[in-house]
């Protein structure tokens, strides 16, 4: 019989694999569809429904310290926080939600899960691929650091448009808190992927020895 943990794990990671493809899809179609015009309302094609999947994604922090994901708890955290922080941003700034940097930060991010959560599923029905594996803890590495890039492209883009809450701090044309979390964010990115690289290492030798035994 199925345990109540695994049938929810699954339901879970097969639930955030939909949405994610669900986004992408009506990303790429969209933009095949009106070209460049699509950019500028990515947000409010796919904004609900790319939110709930990244709320839904701090339940992934439970699943970690629980013990039914077996994962770095650290980085996923950082993960989780970025992409929720930097949607709170872009839901609170009307302006910014039309920039194709937008457009750009959620296409990076659904590739990211859709590279992820297959690996997830395979591993939950107990059937993990080498080639799934590869491709999440070697090829999602690079991709992750072009998605933080363009993380912090966003919020030096979105800086103009958050205005400055008391009159003595009028003629900062930059908010500081925002800037305050370029250099987070950074450190934090460099965190993530020095514990990814352990983590990765971590898996393909213990592919290696198992593949040794047989």
């Amino acid at each position: 019989m199925f345990s109540f943990r695994l049938v929810y794990i699954f339901s879970y990671n097969l639930s955030q694999f939909c949405g994610h493809t669900w986004i992408l899809a009506n990303i790429i179609a969209r933009f095949l569809t009106f070209g460049h015009d699509a950019l500028a309302d990515t947000f409010y094609s796919v904004g609900f429904v790319m939110s709930l999947c990244q709320l839904l994604s701090i339940l992934e922090l439970f699943h970690i310290a629980d013990g039914i994901e077996k994962a770095r708890l650290l980085p996923r955290f950082v993960q989780v926080m970025e992409k929720n922080l930097l949607l709170i941003i872009v839901i609170m700034l009307e302006e910014i939600q039309s920039k194709p940097v937008v457009c750009v930060q959620f296409f990076l991010w659904n590739i990211l899960d859709l590279l992820r959560y297959p690996h997830e599923l395979l591993c939950v029905m107990d059937k993990p691929s080498i080639t799934m594996l590869w491709i999440r803890y070697t090829l999602w590495i690079p991709l992750y650091v072009l998605s933080v890039a363009n993380e912090g492209v966003t919020i030096y883009q979105a800086l103009p448009y958050v205005e400055p809450t008391a009159p003595t701090s009028a003629h900062i044309h930059l908010p500081f808190l925002p800037m305050l979390y370029l250099p987070v964010l950074a450190l934090g990115a460099s965190v993530t992927v020095w514990q990814l690289l352990k983590e990765r290492q971590h898996h393909l030798e213990k592919w290696n020895k198992k593949m040794k035994m047989k």
